[in-house]
């Protein structure tokens, strides 16, 4: 049966993205609120319409995994959401190229994470006390989110960046939404390639806390991946809706960092407890209410002007 859903899964992939972008996104285009909310309920009814085919070939269980699965990479994925606004920002890159950028470097990001979930799987069968190392670094992660306040971004300064500037020749300017254009006689990048760059190392990075969260939810291989995959594909249309009002919950990183708390204890504890895939899902679901609830009802207070700003006390 996994075999054939494997299939299924990858056929229903390649067309969706292959829509997305061969007709829904063949010009590009800024992406407004109202269009971006809609493809956010598309990709969200989808991934629910495939949690429930999971839940008809493989059982309860499963779909309950998927389900928990899925609610851990979304959560996570809004911090994805305010390093790409960052990024774009650094970059000047216009409203309407924006799409494609996240379209290739989320087509990117599903081989990486393909790679990540095998290696994690094989190293947690392999190694049995890397459990103890996942839930760490969990914990880790969790308390720098809980203590950091606003996140920077300084790819002016990343050595990875200066290394592709001497290997490959980049233009001052965009040309329209093409990664490479000729010039002189020589093939040189555009800026928008060197944006898709920081767009694939941020989901790197990022996955390395995604990845152990949520493997201590499941280790079968086909929920762990196919709930990454929804969350993923439904990533650009969660930035274009979120991207100019993310800042209205500025508690949600609490949230975030009590629920890779969480995952984290039911990792270095899995051991002596297990702790039920439905009392995960509840207590994910009940910390992202309340973080949100709580950024809506304390909203954030903008700090006074400096004296001798315009408009300053003084």
């Amino acid at each position: 049966m996994e075999p054939l859903l494997w299939a299924v899964f990858g056929v229903l992939v390649l067309g969706l993205l292959a829509l997305d972008l061969g007709v829904f996104h063949r010009r590009s285009h800024e992406v407004g609120f109202r269009e971006a909310l809609t493809w956010s309920f598309v990709w969200i009814g989808l991934a629910l319409l495939f949690n429930g085919g999971i839940l008809l070939a493989l059982g309860p269980e499963p779909a309950l995994e998927f389900l928990t699965g899925y609610l851990i990479e979304k959560s996570l994925s809004v911090d994805n959401v305010f390093v790409f606004a960052l990024i774009f920002s650094f970059f000047a890159v216009p409203a309407a190229y924006q799409h494609r950028v996240l379209f290739w470097g989320i087509l990117g990001a599903l081989v990486l994470r393909a790679g990540f979930i095998a290696g994690g799987i094989a190293l947690l069968e392999r190694f049995h006390w890397m459990v103890y190392v996942f839930g760490a670094l969990l914990l880790v992660t969790a308390v720098k989110m809980a203590f950091e306040k606003d996140k920077e971004l300084h790819p002016g300064r990343n050595p990875v960046l200066r290394l592709f500037r001497r290997l490959v020749p980049v233009t001052a300017r965009y040309d329209g939404d093409r990664f490479f254009v000729r010039r002189g006689g020589r093939r040189r990048a555009t800026p928008l390639l060197v944006a898709l760059l920081f767009v694939e190392m941020s989901d790197l990075l990022f996955a390395v806390d995604s990845i152990p969260a949520i493997l201590a939810v499941t280790r079968d291989p086909f929920v762990v991946y196919t709930s990454n995959v929804f969350a993923i594909l439904g990533l650009r249309a969660l930035y274009f809706a979120l991207a100019g009002v993310l800042r209205l919950f500025h508690h949600l990183h609490y949230g975030l960092a009590v629920i890779l708390a969480f995952v984290g204890v039911k990792l270095l504890i899995s051991e002596a407890y297990e702790v039920p895939t439905a009392v995960s899902l509840a207590v994910i679901a009940a910390v992202l209410a309340v973080s949100v609830a709580a950024s809506l009802r304390w909203p954030r207070r903008e700090p006074l002007p400096a004296p001798g700003d315009d408009g300053a006390l003084v």
